[in-house]
């Protein structure tokens, strides 16, 4: 019986580094590749630009592969439970980093019936840096970007999204990966522009102070170095005539969706809730302002999805099902509901009136008060995205602080060198074109 040399991919595009480890595959035996899927991608790299079908189809084509499969389990559980190859043929870069996790398991699986970890040394040349820098590249385009979030709704159970207010906590949200307690690889998904944490970088109130322009240049700060697909917080909108623009703008620059509060008149953050005098507008004007701000969007991708204060404003569990039910009718491609409370018992009743008669339009949460409740508890009720809309911030704060306040205290900065990362640190996260 023939030998079996089992290697996964999940590139886009085929340069030298694929083809030598097909090369080297094929001195041990029958050569299969496995396609990881698109929700594996997600979770394990990057987005794909190209979807698994047809990148199965690429992958036939390499001269030297005997068949391809589908992979669906970034720790390979599935294609060794079912196929037992002799051999895995991996690049050696997954020797070390998160991805020594994955190889770690691996080689387990495939130990227990006499299989063989075979590490390739990793190619890395000039062309194939190219190469990887033009997929980065293509993520990176407004019509890559905005659709992503849609699809990642249809791709997985919650969305997660984290705030960035600036190139630097951008990359903060696109480069951490993490080894989660079952072994696999975790990341966000998506990147929340948030209104507080945009004007409190700016030292200003979170007021609608700071105008679109500004707001603008942090968007466009955040995509210059990031992939992943962007939320941006657009407050009230502001006046009907003036959010057509913003919609038109936010498309431009690759926003794949806009969220919007059904509040007028000067803004208030929400969780002050009625400790300050806060406005909600009437259903019919909320209505309008979505139907408006839908007719002027000019691609499919890009979502406008409607905020419900009526929980925070204490106007009960009907007024918020009813306005939800009234914004999707006019158009709204998602409900976000808030909440101040710190049980989140009230979210979840509304998300499961609101899934009885609603299986499909996308629920958001932003868990900073009700923060006991986990992402796969909320997605039970039907939650499609969450969002930590301002923790970057609130904890970067204090560290700051105290560092300024030890220097002051001790007139120099030794004392808070073990609180510091390194300068090389610093460099090696800012990627170089």
């Amino acid at each position: 019986m023939s030998k079996t040399a089992y290697t996964c991919f999940s590139t886009d595009v085929i340069h030298a580094g694929h083809l030598n480890i097909i090369k080297e595959a094929q001195k041990y035996g029958k050569v299969i590749v496995g396609c990881l899927s698109d929700k594996a991608s997600i979770r394990y790299n990057r987005f794909p630009t190209v979807p698994e079908k047809d990148r199965i189809e690429l992958y036939k084509s390499i001269e030297g592969v005997d068949s391809v499969i589908l992979q669906n389990d970034m720790l390979y559980d599935d294609v060794i439970e079912q196929l037992h190859p002799d051999y895995i043929i991996h690049g050696d870069n997954w020797t070390q980093g998160v991805e020594a996790a994955i190889r770690s398991h691996v080689d387990k699986l495939v130990s227990a019936y006499g299989g063989q970890i075979v590490d390739v040394p990793y190619t890395y040349n000039e062309e194939v840096s190219k190469i990887d820098l033009q997929l980065k590249e293509r993520l990176s385009m407004p019509e890559y970007r905005r659709k992503r979030l849609r699809q990642l709704i249809e791709m997985t159970p919650v969305v997660k999204v984290m705030e960035a207010h600036s190139g630097l906590t951008g990359l903060i949200v696109e480069k951490t990966v993490i080894e989660g307690d079952n072994g696999k690889l975790d990341q966000f998904d998506a990147m929340w522009i948030s209104s507080l944490c945009d004007s409190t970088a700016k030292g200003k109130p979170d007021i609608e102070l700071v105008d679109m322009t500004s707001r603008f240049r942090t968007i466009e700060d955040i995509t210059e170095v990031t992939t992943k697909p962007i939320i941006f917080d657009g407050d009230t909108g502001g006046l009907t005539e003036h959010f057509v623009y913003t919609v038109r703008s936010l498309e431009r620059l690759g926003v794949s969706a806009v969220i919007i509060e059904d509040k007028k008149g000067l803004k208030k953050n929400s969780l002050f809730g009625t400790e300050v005098e806060q406005t909600q507008a009437t259903i019919e004007e909320m209505s309008a302002k979505i139907a408006a701000g839908k007719k002027a969007q000019l691609t499919d991708d890009f979502m406008i999805i409607a905020r419900i204060e009526s929980l925070i404003l204490e106007k009960g569990m009907d007024d918020a099902l009813e306005r939800a039910f009234a914004f999707v009718e006019a158009g709204a491609d998602g409900i976000m509901i808030h909440s101040r409370k710190k049980d989140p018992a009230e979210i979840v009743e509304f998300c499961d009136k609101f899934r009885s008669k609603d299986k499909t339009t996308p629920i958001v949460v932003v868990p900073s008060s009700f923060n006991v409740i986990t992402e796969d508890e909320l997605a039970e009720h039907g939650v499609n995205i969450v969002i930590y809309a301002n923790q970057l911030t609130r904890s970067a704060f204090p560290a700051m602080q105290q560092t300024a306040k030890d220097i002051l205290k001790y007139h120099r900065a030794k004392e808070v060198d073990d609180r510091l990362m390194s300068i090389k640190q610093i460099i090696t996260l800012i990627d170089e074109i």
